[in-house]
Order: C-alpha cells, then structure tokens, then sequence
C-alpha cells in the first residue's frame, strides 16, 4: 500500500468522519476501510488527535517541528562546546 501523509486538518476530517460512520453502526475495520486508513492508523490518529480541532492539531504541528529545531540547534551547540573544550586541554 502506497504510504501517504495527511495534514492535521485532513486526520481532524477523516476522525469526524469516523465518528459518523461509528454512530451509524459500522465497526472500526470498515471505518478504517472506508478513510482508506489501517486500523491501526484510526488508533494512532484518535489517541493523539482525539478532542482536537484543526486549528490547535496545527499548532501542534508546528511546535513539534520548532522542538526538533531546536534539539537540533542544542546538539550542534553541545558538539562545538566538546570540541573547543578538547582544543583547550591539548588533547588533539
């Protein structure tokens, strides 16, 4: 199966969507079917997206991206620190 991203606002969709569909009595296998999602994607999207509208799924978005940033920005900065700390005691 051809693997796919989807936008927070798009997950957001397809979990109201979801919601219809289960309220209507169909199970979760032809849900997932249906949004043409694995089951266990439905899971993974209901536990961290669950109560979220798109405006906040967004945001988390964005503030995961900005916190990978800037881990990576503390890494290098970690890395220059060893280094320049080596040079100085002569150990090169």
């Amino acid at each position: 199966m051809k693997r796919k991203r989807h936008t927070p606002e798009q997950i957001i969709r397809k979990l109201h969507e979801a919601d219809a569909m289960l309220a209507a009595g169909k199970t979760i296998g032809q849900v997932a079917q249906a949004l043409q999602i694995s089951e266990q994607t439905y899971h993974r999207w209901r536990n961290q997206y669950g109560g979220m509208k798109a405006e906040e799924a967004r945001r988390l978005k964005e503030l995961e991206q900005e916190n990978k940033r800037l881990k990576k920005l503390l890494a290098e900065a970690e890395l220059d620190k060893e280094i320049l700390k080596e040079a100085l005691e002569g150990n090169y």
